[in-house]
């Protein structure tokens, strides 16, 4: 009988996840970012100089850092030591550079150090990496899946070069999964699964860009496999329970988080109502809060419509009374309904710029002074003092205008803030103004 040591090192191999057991062993067998792998690339040079520089690659989950990491220190021919942020704090990260200097002592010219969600470091830890990539002990090696630029300090991020990775196309994780299904010595192929092309698109396309994920979703469906002839068949049936799970991506109040708002309301100024509804439903499938986004709505109608149609201001703040009213998933629609509204209607931003414009000034210009004929005169003293004299009451001008006064302070006399245009209600406000305006 084996003992049980024997039993685990027999088939330690064999409960490895499918997605580290394919992990490229070459940049010759890496799928996907051929932007940072191609010929003369400084990424591809640097691997095949075997003089790696320090750098932090950002992108997407699944997209190849940890590999790329792995990659550079066997083709370097230099030792790896990986660490988590997760799970590591100041103790760790002292292991990892008296390992580094160990290596170094044995002639090794630096290690890389890996470290994974580089940005859940605080900035002390991250500091601590300084003087040790400075004088090369490590090539340190950072991932991240937020964006560098927020989440590393500024002394840490000048001493990186950074690579951005981006999502795996369709193709690109079809291609990893028909590896897997075809490699005997670390993938599915002893299994002699049977499974039509257009199933393994499937599985590719709900991995979302992520290879890590397509191989575990494949994985899962092996083992749902149904016995066939001298092998395994996975089918239409086998795929849906795998793929039943929404997995789009979504990092609720990340960078990816105010891409997808970014994309809403650039659709609604861009007049496209059917991709700003695209990506409102994509932060509602994702998760994110109807509250938020209804407030961002108010502020579009103020922003970019204006009084091209006063309407969207009201049906924005309605929607959102409706919500609270109703809750989920009934009060969705309301937001919908005004999102396409704002979408539909002329646009005009002569509100925000004017806004813009009149705040600056009232920050920039100091504490001009109120003209007296503008000034409240609710005493003797102040009538004496001239307070309110020869204000003239709009209501009992010609057209209720009283052409010719000045309501600014005399140092602002004659600005313009808000200039309406040719759209929607301001094609009549525009009018208006211009014939009151030519009396004074």
């Amino acid at each position: 009988m084996s003992s049980t040591t024997d039993l685990f090192s027999n088939s330690n191999e064999h409960y490895r996840p499918l997605a580290d057991r394919m992990r490229p062993r070459t940049v010759d067998e890496f799928v996907g970012q051929s932007h940072l792998l191609k010929e003369n690339s400084p990424l591809r040079a640097a691997i095949n100089s075997g003089r790696p520089h320090s750098m932090v690659l950002w992108g997407p989950p699944g997209t190849g850092k940890t590999t790329i990491a792995h990659l550079i220190s066997i083709h370097c021919n230099v030792p790896f030591i990986s660490i988590s942020a997760v799970l590591s704090g100041v103790k760790e990260i002292r292991s990892a550079i008296d390992q580094a200097k160990q290596y170094q002592a044995e002639q090794y010219p630096t290690t890389v150090l890996f470290v994974d969600e580089v940005h859940r470091f605080n900035k002390s830890q991250q500091d601590a990496f300084l003087p040790h990539i400075e004088n090369g002990t490590i090539c340190f090696i950072g991932a991240t899946t937020e964006n560098p630029s927020f989440e590393l300090n500024n002394a840490l991020l000048s001493r990186l070069r950074t690579y951005v990775l981006k999502r795996l196309e369709v193709r690109d994780i079809s291609d990893c999964l028909l590896e897997a299904l075809n490699d005997s010595e670390r993938g599915l192929a002893d299994q002699k699964i049977d499974i039509d092309i257009k199933l393994i698109e499937t599985l590719a396309t709900a991995a979302d860009g992520d290879a890590r994920r397509g191989l575990t979703l494949l994985e899962v469906a092996s083992d749902f496999a149904k016995e066939h002839e001298n092998g395994k068949i996975i089918d239409q049936d086998i795929i849906e329970q795998v793929t039943q799970t929404s997995l789009r991506r979504f990092d609720n109040k990340g960078e990816y988080f105010y891409d997808l708002i970014s994309a809403l309301h650039k659709s609604v100024r861009g007049t496209d109502p059917d991709a700003a509804l695209y990506w409102y439903c994509r932060m509602l499938d994702g998760g994110c809060d109807p509250i938020y986004i209804a407030r961002r709505v108010v502020r579009i109608a103020s922003e970019d419509i204006g009084n091209a149609d006063p309407r969207g201001l009201q049906i924005a703040l309605n929607a959102w009374d409706t919500f609270t009213r109703l809750g989920s998933p009934e009060g969705e629609l309301a937001i919908a309904h005004a999102i396409i509204f704002l979408a539909c209607v002329p646009k005009s931003n002569a509100v925000y710029i004017a806004y813009n414009q009149a705040m600056r000034d009232a920050k920039d210009k100091g504490t001009l002074e109120v003209p007296m004929h503008l000034r409240n005169a609710p005493t003797k003293l102040m009538k004496d003092l001239d307070y309110a004299k020869d204000y003239r009451y709009a209501h009992n001008e010609e057209d209720g205008f009283a052409s010719g006064e000045n309501y600014f302070p005399d140092e602002l006399y004659g600005t313009r803030y808000y200039s309406p245009v040719e759209r929607g209600l301001e094609i009549k406000i525009k009018e208006m103004l211009q014939r009151l305006r030519s009396k004074n």
